[in-house]
């Protein structure tokens, strides 16, 4: 039986706590948690899942979005219709990253961000992350473009960073000869 997760608002101060290094062995509630996490992303990104839960259509998310501060993020990525990618990373960092910053043309959303946000969150077009895994096991991965933005975007939640942080009060929009827009 799917049960919606309880995703904190922006306005929660968990969201704007710099989160503490997740212990090994992970407790089985949250490998529980880390399941219900990845149901729910994938159901969001099926329109007729979306539509039969309530469910705003989400790619990622961090442990601090549930109250749990703690170095956990969860991606699933749609690689081609119906086809997902499941991204768990414990106490990620990014190791490298590109010169070519680029942006989400549309803007960046977040599901603690219950709101429209105008502007362009300059991201690295590439970037290397390294942590572990559910069972303590290290691991890589080299994302580019949307799915770098993604991993960017969950990892600033792990040190209370929000996208519309990110965006530049003075410049918030870039056209296409300023930086490269996906």
């Amino acid at each position: 039986m799917f049960k919606k997760l309880n995703i904190l608002d922006e306005k929660d101060p968990h969201l704007r706590k710099k989160s503490v290094d997740a212990t090994f062995p992970l407790s089985k509630e949250y490998k529980k948690t880390i399941q219900r996490i990845i149901d729910e992303l994938t159901y969001s990104q099926i329109e007729e899942y979306s539509k039969k839960y309530d469910l705003r259509p989400g790619m990622g998310l961090a442990f601090p979005q549930l109250g749990i501060n703690e170095r956990i993020i969860v991606i699933v990525h749609e690689v081609e219709e119906g086809i997902f990618d499941n991204y768990v990373f414990i106490n990620p960092k990014i190791v490298s990253y590109s010169a070519e910053e680029i942006a989400a043309e549309e803007g960046e959303g977040c599901l603690s961000v219950n709101r429209e946000v105008e502007g362009h969150v300059k991201r690295y077009a590439r970037v290397t992350v390294e942590g572990y895994d559910e069972d303590g096991n290290k691991i890589s991965v080299r994302a580019r473009e949307e799915l770098a933005i993604a991993f960017q975007h969950e990892i600033d939640h792990l040190d209370g960073i929000l996208f519309y942080d990110r965006i530049d009060p003075k410049k918030p929009f870039y056209n296409e000869n300023e930086l490269r827009l996906i």
